[in-house]
């Protein structure tokens, strides 16, 4: 059963393999499949409270306050009022606790909107709309057209010829090209007709719900027959239907056991280093204190022992007490409680509010505000923001987050001519940009509105007719596999399977040969306004050896030709040698093209004999039928006949990448940051778009590539990889190889090591599956951790957060990892920084972030700006709480031992009260929101300023350490000065002021001006509001001190405030102000001269950064040039084709054609012809 939502009883079983009957609700309830519901939230309405409480008291400090509590309860001991310490108590739990149920309340908000969202389900032979949560497995669902895929369906039906449905995988696996599910044919049969569909009883057995993308096992059993099942006639949640009016599924997995949600990882508490440091600091300062309080204790029970017998006449021991060790031990309690402040609970609440004021900064900054899709930055966590300040390694997407996933066609070389530069009237190039005149095609009819080319002599050559110009676009508007789409006269819509050939497509359309329609036997070309039908003869297929794809077609004029299009590296060893000058023209082209980061691909072609074709394709037929080495043979014959093929140029495509996204990994990397890419795309696409943003380069020493297909393999590249790095790496004297030889249970910290050079490492998803095995995990952490840059192709989204917990196992590194889809979700919500990019891939990415923006380029903002300022803010921060701390509580030991260890407070309570709540709240606040060291400007311009936070050095044991000398030195000074200067003293009248009351209001006084002139010595940047809080603070305390302190007060509240007098009396005798002049001095002068000679004698390298800044201030920086980042390069991108099959055979065969097209006609085409006005499709 289930109580305020927590599972009691029986533990349900793991399930071992699936069993559901269609159309049959009550077969399937006896299994307690989960339905459709998911749930990311946290808690409900009835166990926020005790969970939530439970979480915050797992504090360490608010245990220790609510321990605090019980013993101010115990009269005994109590030397304090109890609602001293139950107001800040409860005042920072309400504070946390209702932070902690708006976050949770937008989680419930966002999984509501995710469980309402309609869907038609097949209920009793109708289709009603039902919301998602309330979809069980077994129910038969219609999805249409651009729907989000509700659950894991197995495909039953569609509208599309053989029942195929194409899907868009980008929440998946990032990829945007389409990719094509089909039915099983006894399914398909069941169309849309309801009443067969109502009547389907189909048994399906499958195995259990997984994580895995790529697989999907098993049988549909259908009036006694059984079909096998795979992962090709599934739909997944997190796909979109493209391309399809409607499909029916029965639904196999729903809500958490989808293979979506298995990969999206677990919701954890995340917490900074500086939380868990803070943790370890509060037990050593507990440890302190009961030091101190059992000091004291003993000093008490020992000056009773042998003093206090003398003064029982008029300080007689508490009732209860009969013994000086039992006083003794009341005192320990008593000196607990006095001596609490070095631990204040106004610590927790100033954190909450400078990280809450540091968070609106995030959400306030107009720089990281994108007005093209009105997004601002947010900080959707409150929690965690200095530790932006101290990221070592960064894991992005590509998909969406380094790339607009926008293909461009940028230029292309045709018979040994470039075009797609544009030059001015002297002949010199000129960068291209918004202002620069755009081809006009007004004149193509049919050309793509959306498409722009800024080279006009292209359009040029193309309208006077050149043979190689229309030859070239002729054969980018006929070899491929796109599939047109054309639902009103002219408005062509191309489905690509990459998105690279709709780039090409698009291109050849533009400049005047319009692929318009296809079937399995013809395609449809609209050249220069006038329609051909080209026969379709063969489709040379695309795989990942060939890296190449060709078609056969014969021309309306029976011409035969082979058209070709493939990487350069392939397609030039299968030139005519009549080629040779024309290549070295194209080499030189396709090198500046790779400079620019732009993806090349190379066209030639082939004039076919008549009677060798008739050959070919009958030896073609017989080999594609060929029971054994079908793929030998049919590969053999391709090899055949593109041989001797024509060069007639290449294409280069831009695969668009953000704005920004080079500049900023350059500075990234300045700032001694790591970027790992993690990507579901193809090895080809992810290196280019490595190359293209400037993460690698032909600098690189050299570039890894692991693609291992076994353990053994995948083992031998890593450390191949390590020797040439780092050939000391394998000596029995290396460091980490003698600390991984001890055994131990506690997990290791692999130490940086350094490479003998600049390196990059690319390893594919399979192989990464055998890395991240427990006896290889290491290998790779070691040999990746070496290289500058690395990236992971083909990983599932489960592998991303693999990778990022394994550098979190084995580094002391904070981490951050930033995408926008989906398939980001797991490794954001594993990272210790979770960003997502409000994109075009939905916005489960942001849900699940901690920050949150439009674009790549704003995470330099973040890190080099409001990262650091956050963590440099909360360092000073606490060093200075903590050592006005120290210096605060300390002052009350000393005086124990001039009390007789008494638990006597050395301030008045009501100082003691405001002290960390009125006089010096503000101040600190002021400076850990407002300062900043030098201001953004000089951030972005000067990474290294990055480096300190990354180790740590603002704040730590050692410096912790420091602030509590610093703070037991100053309370030595605050105590003995004072004491020194009151002992025996006599006013200027005669009368003494050596008196208790006299030496408090010293003491506090001269606490209160050090405390103060400290913060002004640590504040970099003063503001109105600093010098406002510091000077109205001092003010403040004055003001207090007199009006308590006064005639009126005492006759009010007698018992209240009995220093009257006290204030007039002392702060008006010169000796007060010299002895507390004399302790400013004392407390100052050592830190002012400590940081002189630190800074001049062994600075810092960020002490040499900011004196450049501060040299670079008296001569402000000329506006640093805006330029495109372009790399020289040797290397040519290979043209990144779909990592599949292509379409070709499905093509070829039909399964995927409509009726032709009645605007597919042969003759001249005019859209305003009445020939060709048609009603519908």
């Amino acid at each position: 059963m289930s109580l305020f939502g927590l599972k009691f009883g029986k533990k349900k079983l793991q399930e071992e393999e699936r069993q559901l009957q269609a159309n049959n609700r009550d077969f399937n309830l006896q299994f307690e499949y989960a339905n459709n519901s998911i749930k990311t939230s946290k808690y409900n309405f009835f166990t926020f409270l005790p969970l939530n409480l439970f979480e915050q008291f797992q504090r360490i400090a608010n245990a220790y306050f609510l321990f605090l509590l019980i013993l101010q309860l115990i009269p005994q001991i109590s030397s304090l009022a109890w609602f001293t310490t139950v107001v800040p108590l409860v005042l920072v739990l309400a504070v946390s606790g209702v932070k902690d149920a708006i976050d949770d309340f937008n989680r419930h908000k966002s999984d509501k909107h995710v469980n309402n969202r309609p869907v038609q389900v097949l209920i009793n032979g109708m289709l009603k709309d039902e919301k998602w949560m309330n979809v069980q497995v077994g129910d038969i669902i219609k999805l249409e057209n651009n729907n989000f895929v509700t659950a894991d369906l197995l495909l039953l039906s569609s509208s599309e010829p053989h029942s195929l449905t194409y899907i868009e995988t980008a929440e998946l696996d990032g990829e945007t090209n389409l990719k094509v599910k089909q039915a099983l044919t006894v399914t398909a049969e069941l169309g849309e007709d309801l009443q067969k569909l109502t009547e389907f009883n189909g048994e399906v057995k499958c195995e259990a719900p997984n994580n895995k993308l790529d697989k999907f096992t098993g049988t549909l059993t259908l009036r006694g027959e059984k079909y096998a099942l795979d992962n090709e006639k599934m739909l997944l949640r997190g796909c979109t239907i493209r391309n399809t009016e409607w499909c029916f599924g029965l639904v196999i997995y729903a809500g958490p056991d989808t293979k979506l949600m298995q990969n999206s990882g677990k919701t954890t508490f995340k917490r900074t280093s500086i939380d868990r440091l803070m943790n370890v600091l509060v037990l050593v300062i507990f440890a302190f204190l009961a030091l101190m309080c059992l000091i004291l204790a003993i000093g008490n029970g020992i000056w009773e022992y042998d003093k206090g017998y003398y003064f029982q006449v008029y300080l007689p021991w508490a009732e209860g007490v009969n013994s000086a060790s039992y006083s003794g031990f009341l005192m320990f309690w008593s000196y607990v409680i006095i001596l609490n402040t070095v631990v204040p609970i106004s610590l927790y609440v100033s954190v909450e509010i400078i990280r809450l004021g540091n968070s609106f900064y995030i959400d306030w900054d107009r720089k990281m505000y994108y007005p093209l899709n009105d997004t601002p930055a947010q900080a959707r966590t409150t929690t965690l923001n200095e530790e932006l300040g101290q990221i070592e390694y960064i894991f992005s997407d590509k998909t969406g987050t380094l790339t607009q996933n926008i293909m461009c066609f940028n230029k292309c070389s045709i018979n040994g001519k470039s075009y797609g530069d544009v030059y001015d009237m002297s002949g010199q190039r000129i960068e291209i940009n918004e202002n620069t005149e755009k081809v006009d095609f007004s004149y193509n009819q049919l050309a793509d509105p959306k498409f722009a080319f800024y080279d006009h002599s292209l359009v040029e050559a193309v309208k006077l007719s050149d043979v190689p110009t229309h030859r070239f676009f002729r054969l980018l508007s006929l070899c491929h596999t796109v599939m047109p789409e054309e639902k009103k006269e002219g408005n062509l819509v191309y489905q690509a399977q990459s998105p690279d050939e709709g780039a090409l497509v698009t291109a050849a359309r533009n400049f005047g040969f319009v692929f318009r329609a296809r079937t399995p036997e013809t395609i449809t070309v609209v050249e220069m306004g006038e329609t051909k039908i080209y026969k379709l003869l063969a489709i040379l297929d695309f795989n990942n050896v060939r890296k190449r794809m060709s078609v056969i077609v014969r021309s309306p004029e029976g011409d035969l030709t082979l058209y070709c299009k493939g990487a350069d590296t392939i397609l030039y060893e299968l030139l005519h040698s009549s080629c040779d000058s024309l290549k070295e023209e194209t080499t030189e082209h396709l090198n500046e093209f790779a400079g620019e980061g732009l993806r090349t691909l190379v066209v030639a072609y082939k004039n076919l004999d008549e009677d060798y074709f008739q050959d070919w394709i009958r030896r073609h037929h017989e080999a594609s039928t060929a029971l054994e080495g079908r793929e030998d043979k049919l590969s053999e014959l391709y090899e055949e006949i593109e041989k001797d093929l024509m060069l007639l140029g290449a294409t280069a495509i831009e695969d668009k990448l953000q704005d920004g996204v080079p500049q900023t990994i350059e500075t990234l990397a300045k700032a001694n940051i790591k970027i790992w890419v993690l990507t579901g795309d193809k090895q080809e696409t992810a290196m280019n778009i490595g190359y293209s943003c400037n993460l690698l380069n032909d600098d690189m020493e050299d570039v890894f590539i692991i693609e291992g297909s076994t353990s053994d393999d995948v083992l031998n590249e890593l450390r191949n990889a390590r020797k040439k790095m780092k050939p000391d790496s394998f000596l029995d004297s290396d460091e980490i190889n003698i600390q991984f030889e001890k055994s131990s249970k506690k997990p290791k910290i692999v130490p940086d090591e350094q490479a003998n050079g600049v390196y990059g490492l690319v390893i594919t998803g399979h192989s990464l599956a055998y890395a991240l095995e427990g006896n290889l995990e290491l290998e790779l952490v070691r040999t990746a951790c070496m290289c500058k840059v690395v990236i992971c192709c083909r990983v599932t989204p489960l592998q991303k957060a693999q990778v990022v917990e394994l550098v979190k196992k084995y580094k002391k590194a904070v981490t951050l990892a930033i995408g926008d889809g989906a398939n980001d979700v797991s490794m954001i919500k594993t990272a210790h920084i979770g960003v997502g990019i409000s994109g075009q891939e939905g916005m489960q990415a942001v849900l699940s972030s901690d920050f949150s923006f439009a674009q790549f380029r704003y995470l330099q903002r973040l890190l080099l700006v409001h990262g650091r300022w956050s963590y440099i803010r909360m360092c000073k921060f606490l060093k200075y709480f903590f050592y006005k701390n120290f210096a605060f509580t300390l002052v009350h030991f000393w005086y124990g031992f001039f009390s007789g260890f008494s638990a006597q407070t050395v301030y008045d309570e009501w100082f003691i009260t405001l002290y960390n709540l009125v006089y010096t709240s503000l101040p600190v606040l002021g400076m850990s929101l407002f300062d900043q060291d030098v201001d953004d400007r000089w951030s972005m311009l000067f990474p290294q300023l990055y480096v300190p936070g990354q180790q740590n050095l603002y704040f730590n044991k050692v410096v912790f350490v420091k602030c509590m000398l610093q703070g037991i030195y100053s309370s030595l000074i605050l105590f003995f000065i004072p004491y020194g200067a009151m002992y025996n003293t006599m006013r200027s009248d005669g009368k003494a002021i050596a008196d208790y009351q006299s030496f408090a209001l010293m003491a506090q006084t001269c606490l209160l001006i050090v405390v103060s002139v400290q913060i002004g010595l640590d504040t970099s940047y003063w503001t109105v509001v600093n010098q406002f809080f510091i000077w109205g603070s001092l003010s403040v305390y004055f003001a207090i001190t007199f009006t308590m302190y006064s005639d009126g007060m005492y006759l009010i509240f007698t018992a209240s405030f009995p220093f009257v007098g006290t204030a007039r009396n002392t702060l008006s005798q010169p000796i007060v102000w010299l002895a507390i002049f004399l302790s400013i001095t004392l407390c100052v002068l050592p830190v002012v001269g400590f940081r002189f000679l630190k800074a001049q004698l062994k600075p810092t390298p960020s002490d040499k950064v900011l004196l450049k800044i501060k040299e670079a201030k008296k001569r402000p920086p000329p506006p640093s040039p805006k330029r495109r980042l372009r790399r020289t390069s040797t290397r040519r991108s290979g043209y990144a084709f779909s990592h599949q099959h292509g379409f070709g055979a499905l093509i070829m065969s039909g399964r995927n054609m409509r009726p032709k097209s009645p605007f597919a006609t042969t003759g001249t085409f005019s859209p305003n012809s009445d020939k060709h006005k048609h009603k519908g499709l």
